[in-house]
């Protein structure tokens, strides 16, 4: 179904695009290729490298994350068996207790898990050398093989610079602003 969806959205994508190209490539044709990035993830080595590093330090965040939440519970349920027995102030420290393991928790996952957190660093710090490779190798592989647009399946992968209309909507983006 996702395949069915990217696909769609690749044509629907090259169906709005070709009257731009077609303007500018007149009676030449438009060269166009695409790259299934899935293939990609699957039978790029160095990918494949960075993904077991990326489980096994995954891994490890996930085992901590939810020792900590073991941790947590034990001490939960630990309260709520003697809480009846339990003094007023033994009450207090227990409750305590539990809330610096919730808080903990809480900070744990937070700067591990979370927006700009210690997993979303390292991914990035596999991934984005892997991407820059990839994007180079479309673009070395679309202008060797004179396509005018490569696609992959999650947008566009290069696009030669003649059908860059940037300039254009800019002028038109100032004529509608006066």
């Amino acid at each position: 179904m996702q395949k069915v969806k990217k696909w769609l959205l690749m044509v629907a994508l090259g169906s709005v695009l070709l009257p731009f190209f077609s303007e500018s490539v007149g009676a030449q044709g438009l060269k166009i290729g695409f790259v299934k990035d899935e293939r990609i993830f699957q039978e790029y080595p160095a990918w494949q490298k960075a993904q077991e590093q990326w489980d096994v330090e995954k891994k490890a965040w996930d085992d901590e994350a939810t020792g900590k939440q073991q941790e947590l519970q034990e001490l939960q349920d630990e309260y709520d068996k003697q809480k009846l027995i339990l003094s007023e102030e033994k009450k207090k420290e227990r409750e305590a207790a539990i809330s610096a393991k919730r808080d903990a928790l809480d900070a744990y996952t937070s700067k591990v898990f979370g927006p700009g957190g210690t997993a979303e660093t390292k991914y990035g710090q596999l991934v984005q050398p892997l991407l820059e490779n990839v994007h180079r190798a479309i673009e070395a592989v679309a202008v060797e093989g004179n396509y005018d647009v490569v696609f992959t399946l999650q947008g566009l992968g290069y696009i030669k610079d003649s059908y860059d209309v940037t300039d254009k909507v800019l002028k038109q983006l100032e004529e509608i602003e006066e």
